[in-house]
């Protein structure tokens, strides 16, 4: 997905939106990423996307997943990137449980263990990036997740359905480079230490940020 040629003034707006499942695929019961094409507006699926080199990326992720403890407590944290407020190592985080949007809060870390509060992370080792992507908190909203993907307000059950609206900034670097990005949380679902299938998949639950310079 080509974001270059909507980048203005320095800055680039990139939204992308996790899924329960893959109704799109021939591998429904996995969990995935979209990406939002600027062109369309439409949710894509797939993991790739180019941005320029040197720029704000301001993320916007839709979180439509039920929560999964995160096995290592160090990807609760959020690193390398800022909000536009400010704030250094903070991602602003919204959910909507069905009915209304809660109030927007910043947030440096997640406990998964002490709660339900994380379903996937969004990280970029080679920037030493990693944002938790916040979940719905209680067991009702997980029990009303959306039922098709990609999860957009086209009909009653995925325009009601409870998800979580995590915003954050970084900077591309001034040279230009491939990024692998991934998911931390062991989400593949029957396959061993939950590591397999979507997790080690591109255009599931990992992909590549392309910076042209």
């Amino acid at each position: 997905m080509d974001y270059t040629s909507v980048a203005s003034n320095g800055q680039v707006n990139v939204t992308l939106m996790t899924t329960p499942q893959t109704t799109v695929t021939d591998k429904p019961d996995w969990v995935s990423y979209f990406i939002k094409n600027p062109s369309t507006g439409q949710f894509v699926h797939t993991t790739y996307f180019k941005v320029p080199a040197d720029t704000q990326v301001n993320i916007t992720i839709l979180g439509y997943d039920g929560c999964t403890p995160l096995r290592n407590p160090y990807w609760g944290h959020v690193t390398g990137t800022f909000t536009q407020s400010g704030q250094k190592n903070v991602a602003d985080v919204s959910i909507f449980n069905g009915k209304k949007y809660g109030p927007v809060v910043p947030v440096s870390t997640l406990d998964s263990w002490a709660n339900c509060s994380v379903q996937h992370t969004f990280a970029i080792p080679g920037l030493g990036l990693n944002v938790p992507v916040a979940s719905p908190p209680t067991v009702a909203e997980n029990n009303a997740l959306c039922g098709t993907s990609p999860c957009v307000a086209n009909t009653d059950d995925q325009a009601l359905a409870p998800h979580s609206v995590v915003t954050f900034s970084f900077r591309t670097p001034k040279d230009g480079g491939t990024f692998r990005w991934q998911c931390f949380v062991p989400c593949g679902g029957g396959y061993v230490d939950g590591n397999g299938g979507p997790m080690g998949t591109p255009g599931y639950m990992m992909g590549q940020m392309e910076v042209q310079a």
